[in-house]
C-alpha cells in the first residue's frame, strides 16, 4: 500500500510498505478519506516524536472495511465505517465519571499507524471498543469524515454550556473556529464574534455564523469586542489557535464572571503570559478543553449525518495523498480552510 511516511520536521515521503496486520478480533480499513487538522500539522513540521521516526500520522478517518480477522464478529466487509481515533477503557476513575476523553488506559490509531495511508488497521481494542460507527448508504465519505473535528467542538460547548443570548468571541477562523461560529448559533448564541489575522477567513466566517468580523492585525481587537459588548466583553471566549499572544489577548474579552476557553493548543514549550490577577478578581472560569466523551462522540456524528450542519461548506480542496505536504502548506498559510486527503485518487 502507499503511505505517507513522516522522517523528521517536514519530511513526509511517499513509500510503498505492506499493508498493516490486524489480528484475528480486528480488521484492516480501506481508508477512503482523512482530514487534515491542525494538530496534524503541528507534528508534522516539528519533531513531534523525538527522533521516533518513520512513522505516520493522521486521524480524522472514515473508510470502508477491506478484510476482517477469523474471530471479528461486529462488521463484515463492505461495511463504511467512522473510526474516531481514540478508544478508553471505559473501567478506570475518569471513564465512569463521564470524562472518557481522559482515560488512564486511552488507546489511539496514529499513535501505531494512523490514517494517512491506502490502509489503516483497527485491533481488536478498537473494534470491541466504543467510538465506531456505521455509515448509512446515502451519506458521502466526505460528509461524514467532518465528525471528527466537530466532535471535540461539540464536547466543547457542550461542556461550558453555550447557550440562549450569549455572546461568543472566537478567536482564530479556521475550520474549528468556523465550527465554532456555526455550533454557537445552533445553540442559540445571540451574537458571535470572529476574530482573526486573516482576510480571507475572517470574510468566510460570515457564512458560518459570524455576526462580527475583527481583524487583530487592523484593529485592537480587545477595545473592539468591549465595544460591540457595551464594554462588557463577551460570555463566552473560545480561543482556538495556536497563539500564545492571541491566548494572553483573549483573556481581556471576557466579560466578569465568564467563561474563558483555552481550546488550540500551542507549540509545546510556548509559554502564555496572564495576568491571574485579571482572571482573580474578574471572577472568571478558565477551561482547557481537548477530546470527547463518548456520548459527545455519538452526538456530533449524528450531527453531521444528519445534515444539521452542511459538512461540505466546510471543505475547500480535496488532494491525493501524494499532495500531502502542498495540502500542509496551503492550510498552515491560510490558503485553504479545510483539506481532505484522499489516499486512492
Amino acid at each position: 500500500m502507499k503511505a505517507a511516511l513522516m522522517y523528521g520536521a517536514n519530511d513526509i515521503r511517499i513509500e510503498e510498505i505492506e499493508k498493516p496486520d490486524y489480528g484475528s478480533e480486528g480488521l484492516l480499513l480501506k481508508v477512503e478519506v482523512i482530514g487534515l487538522c491542525g494538530s496534524d500539522i503541528r507534528n508534522l513540521t516539528t519533531d513531534s516524536r523525538k527522533g521516533d521516526y518513520p512513522h505516520i500520522y493522521g486521524h480524522e478517518v472514515v473508510g470502508t472495511v477491506a478484510e476482517v480477522g477469523d474471530n471479528c464478529k461486529k462488521y463484515q466487509v463492505g461495511d463504511r465505517l467512522y473510526v474516531y481515533p481514540a478508544v478508553p477503557c471505559l473501567e478506570c476513575e475518569y471513564c465512569r465519571a463521564g470524562n472518557s476523553h481522559s482515560c488512564k488506559n486511552l488507546k489511539a490509531y496514529d499513535r501505531i499507524q494512523g490514517g494517512f495511508a491506502q490502509y489503516m488497521a483497527v485491533p481488536d481494542w478498537g473494534v470491541n471498543g466504543p467510538n465506531i460507527y456505521k455509515i448509512p448508504d446515502d451519506v458521502a465519505f466526505e460528509t461524514a469524515v467532518m465528525s471528527e473535528p466537530l466532535s471535540s467542538v461539540y464536547a466543547c460547548q457542550d461542556n461550558v454550556n453555550v447557550r440562549i443570548g450569549q455572546t461568543v468571541v472566537i478567536v482564530g477562523a479556521g475550520p474549528i473556529g468556523c465550527l465554532h461560529a456555526e455550533l454557537a448559533k445552533i445553540r442559540g448564541a445571540d451574537q458571535v464574534i470572529m476574530v482573526e489575522i486573516n482576510e480571507q477567513r475572517l470574510e468566510e466566517s460570515k457564512a458560518f455564523g459570524a455576526d462580527h468580523t475583527i481583524n487583530s492585525m487592523k484593529e485592537d481587537a480587545i477595545e473592539a469586542v468591549r465595544q460591540l459588548t457595551n464594554g462588557q466583553g463577551a460570555d463566552v471566549v473560545i480561543s482556538a489557535n495556536p497563539s500564545t499572544k492571541a491566548q494572553t489577548d483573549a483573556v481581556y474579552m471576557v466579560k466578569p464572571n465568564g467563561t474563558l476557553v483555552f481550546f488550540g493548543g500551542v507549540p509545546k514549550g510556548q509559554m502564555t503570559d496572564i495576568d491571574t490577577n485579571y482572571l482573580h478578581y474578574n471572577s472568571i472560569w478558565v477551561y482547557g478543553h481537548y477530546g470527547s466523551n463518548t456520548i459527545q462522540v455519538k452526538q456530533s456524528f449524528d450531527m453531521i449525518i444528519s445534515g444539521r450542519i452542511d459538512a461540505s461548506r466546510y471543505v475547500s480542496k480535496i488532494m491525493p495523498l501524494a499532495e500531502l505536504f502542498d495540502a500542509i502548506q496551503l492550510m498552515k498559510n491560510g490558503k485553504a480552510n479545510k483539506v481532505l486527503i484522499k489516499p486512492w485518487m
